[in-house]
């Protein structure tokens, strides 16, 4: 009986070990965040290496805290990635905020004709009560950002160089935006909206003649095989897009302190990175069409200032008019000097 009563001891106490070793294991088990953009990935794509950095720095903290990035859309399609956020089903993203305009209209701000037209402004417009009011609005719709990042970018043809409005009349092109879009249809154009991963293909098969896109899209895409000029951003840059790395605020909140603030001091060190790297984008889209036997050119104050007109009457008005708020939002970013 003695015999029988020590085995059943025995069992008792390895079982509690066991569970005990279980509860150990999974509480140092650690949080997987999954992270998703439409980017290519391990080709020098600085939106990806933003993401990296933050993953990287992650996993080095020894807070339990993992980021597997999936690029290249691989994990969510690129219009599909807010909704995504917003309800917790991806943690984290690289995302042209503009995508999610459809949704927050306010955020058609952030692709706006003009309104940043260099990188030291853009510099500024993150310090300025416009981007605070953004990212209150970001944060309203269960989202919080990470780190912020302005691309500057231009656009390019398959038929001729885009110096003034009259010289995009009749073609069919791609916008990343619906305020761009405004701007390039009272020119003339003919509007298709498709995201800039599909953009090659589209120029490839005829679907569009002509493409706006950030500087690190013309080349991550490789639009350069598919153009025969592109206007390059310079001192005069028409187009510039808010493309921030964004966190899900439902997963954000349920990270401890300790990972939360992890997750936030990675962020401010990848907005560094970008911010150094901004130019050198710029500059090696430039080479590279130009490698590429492409025609490059930048756009003359003059040039610029015909397009803002354009823009006032076009993509300005109809923000200001359709937006609650719209015009308080270009009047604060205007006012950024």
């Amino acid at each position: 009986m003695r015999n029988g009563m020590r085995w059943h001891v025995a069992v008792a106490a390895t079982a509690v070990a066991a569970a005990a070793a279980f509860a150990m294991s999974a509480a140092a088990a650690p949080v997987v965040l999954k992270a998703s953009h439409q980017f290519p990935g391990g080709k020098g794509d600085a939106r990806d290496e933003m993401v990296q950095i933050i993953a990287r720095d992650a996993k080095a903290a020894g807070v339990d805290l993992e980021i597997q990035v999936y690029p290249g859309a691989s994990l969510f399609k690129p219009n599909e990635q807010w909704n995504a956020l917003v309800n917790g089903t991806l943690d984290i993203s690289s995302f042209p905020l503009d995508y999610a305009s459809g949704k927050v209209r306010a955020f058609g701000a952030t692709l706006m004709p003009g309104l940043v037209r260099n990188h030291e402004r853009a510099i500024r417009l993150n310090d300025s009560k416009f981007m605070q009011d953004i990212r209150a609005l970001i944060e309203k719709n269960g989202v919080i950002v990470l780190a912020d990042a302005w691309l500057a970018g231009g656009i390019a043809s398959k038929k001729n160089c885009i110096r003034n409005p009259a010289d995009i009349k009749g073609q069919k092109l791609r916008s990343a935006g619906p305020t761009f879009a405004a701007m390039w249809q009272a020119a003339g154009a003919s509007i298709v909206s498709i995201p800039s991963n599909e953009v090659y293909n589209a120029l490839q098969t005829g679907v569009i003649e002509a493409t706006d896109t950030s500087s690190g899209s013309f080349v991550s895409f490789r639009i350069y095989e598919q153009v025969k000029c592109i206007t390059a951003p310079g001192d005069n840059a028409l187009w510039f897009m808010y493309e921030p790395v964004l966190m899900s605020k439902k997963s954000f909140d349920r990270l401890d302190k300790k990972q939360q603030d992890v997750l936030m001091k990675a962020g401010r060190k990848a907005q560094d990175y970008f911010a150094k790297e901004a130019k050198g984008i710029d500059e090696q889209m430039v080479k590279t069409f130009k490698d590429n036997k492409v025609e490059v050119i930048t756009m003359t104050p003059a040039e610029y200032d015909a397009w803002i007109e354009i823009a006032k009457k076009s993509s300005y008005a109809e923000f200001a008019k359709d937006v609650p708020g719209g015009q308080q939002l270009i009047d604060a970013a205007l006012s950024v000097k």
